[in-house]
């Protein structure tokens, strides 16, 4: 198992092993600390105007796969529109004035939300990671392209330095869409703090299950590259990581991994989880 420290999801789908720090603009740490740590209030969040949007424009495919109609999207002014008062929404609070679970929504859906915006904005593109916003990186993850309470941010501070930091659970990477096919499913509504963890199970559920997070070529067991990445998240050995794919697989691939105690290789592919174009 690989286990690089804070590896950036779009060097090492480039192949660069590598870890960087952010790009200019992006958050300091003094700055991201105050997310991190256990401090809650009582508020939630109305996520519905998200809800609406993901219900016109997202859905899951005969393959098991959510994909988005970024072309129509945006074609709709109204719609482009009310992404960005939905993230206005957002960046206008200060999230720990939030219930801890409902932080953690907070976060999973402003990134995702985010990352549909940059999207809908450069497309047409064959891949987020065309899309280049601090060269010669690929990908928009480097730069600061939203601010929280005072904080500039960039899509790795979210994902990277306060959810995986701040949180510590595997489970955030099934809640964080990358507009990939390989990674997990965006979701079809946004996650909330009531049932957040049934929601973060049932996203593990639905990727491990699938075959662009699990599968068999043989006997040999090819996984997500995630699984490589971030192989610290999941325990840092095959073992450990095979043993948390178990714990979400269903019969018969329960039995399987169950057989094995080495990974073969991890696979990605970066095509983007946009819908056909009509």
């Amino acid at each position: 198992m690989i286990s690089l420290p804070i590896p950036r999801r779009a060097l090492l789908g480039a192949g660069l092993g590598i870890s960087l720090g952010f790009g200019s603009g992006s958050a300091s740490a003094q700055g991201l600390s105050r997310f991190t740590g256990r401090t809650a209030g009582t508020g939630v969040v109305d996520h519905g105007g998200f809800d609406a949007l993901l219900a016109r424009w997202a859905r899951s495919s005969a393959d098991g796969v959510v994909r988005v109609n970024y072309a129509g999207w945006k074609r709709s002014t109204a719609d482009r529109d009310a992404l960005k008062r939905y993230i206005d929404l957002l960046t206008a609070l200060d999230p720990l004035t939030l219930t801890r679970a409902e932080q953690f929504a907070y976060w999973a859906n402003l990134y995702n939300a985010l990352t549909i915006k940059v999207v809908v904005d450069a497309y047409p593109v064959a891949s987020i990671r065309d899309i280049r916003t601090s060269k010669p990186l690929p990908g928009p993850w480097w730069k600061a392209i939203t601010r929280v309470a005072g904080v500039n941010l960039s899509l790795n501070n979210i994902e990277h330095d306060i959810l995986r930091k701040g949180w510590r659970d595997p489970r955030v990477h099934y809640a964080v869409n990358c507009a990939s096919f390989s990674c997990p499913n965006l979701p079809l509504q946004a996650f909330r703090g009531v049932g957040l963890e049934a929601a973060l199970d049932a996203a593990a559920r639905a990727y491990v299950n699938h075959s662009r997070g699990v599968r068999f070529e043989g006997e040999k067991l090819v996984v997500s590259s995630i699984y490589r990445w971030y192989g610290g998240d999941f325990g840092g050995t095959d073992a450990k990581v095979i043993a948390h794919l178990t714990q979400y697989a269903a019969a018969p691939l329960r039995a399987r991994l169950q057989a094995v105690d080495r990974i073969a290789r991890g696979a990605y592919d970066w095509s983007l989880n946009s819908t056909p174009e009509t």
